[in-house]
């Protein structure tokens, strides 16, 4: 059995959702960003009392199947984007159409509708979170970051970095305060 979670983006998440599964005695046989596959059906008392569990540290147990797919392209691309070291210089939508096995147009109609936003705008969110991620690092340069994060020139990554934090990368970067966000929160 398979039970899909909102918001669970990251390796923390996926710890604090383990521990709440132990607490309630729930035997798992993998826990990945998004969803957890458990070894038996549970009973409604059960489930009820994972679902509180996971409210009260900010996770939701997904139902709904055009919310699940959300959450699987949101996956898709935290993981990409975000614990991935190979090149993100790919074709999104042919990525995701591949991850998920549905038609791209029926994906992005679906995400548009739900979240009021496109896929374009969240993936370019995820990488701006990214890069303010490795400005903060202060281990490589602007030049670099543009390069690692597939932006053709340092001058359209400042650009779409201005437009949607405010700022540029290096004022962002000289600047000491973490302005970055949660990746559940975008």
């Amino acid at each position: 059995m398979v039970i899909y979670i909102k918001n669970m983006v990251c390796d923390r998440c996926k710890m604090a959702v383990k521990f709440e599964l132990t607490k309630l005695g729930i035997k798992t046989t993998s826990i990945d960003l998004g969803e957890i596959a458990i070894e038996s059906e549970l009973s409604a008392d059960k489930k009820e009392a994972l679902s509180n569990a996971l409210k009260q540290i900010g996770f939701e147990i997904l139902d709904d199947s055009k919310t699940k797919t959300i959450e699987k392209i949101k996956t898709e691309i935290i993981h990409l984007i975000h614990h991935n070291d190979n090149d993100v210089r790919i074709n999104y939508s042919k990525f995701i159409e591949e991850k998920l096995k549905r038609d791209y147009n029926y994906l992005s109609n679906l995400f548009s509708e739900i979240e009021g936003t496109t896929i374009e705008k969240y993936i370019i969110l995820q990488k701006i979170e990214k890069v303010k991620e490795l400005l903060v690092y202060n281990q490589l340069s602007l030049s670099e970051i543009a390069d690692q994060m597939g932006y053709s020139s340092v001058a359209y990554l400042s650009g779409q970095f201005k437009k949607v934090t405010g700022l540029t990368p290096s004022y962002f970067k000289t600047i000491k305060e973490n302005k970055r966000k949660s990746l559940d929160k975008i």
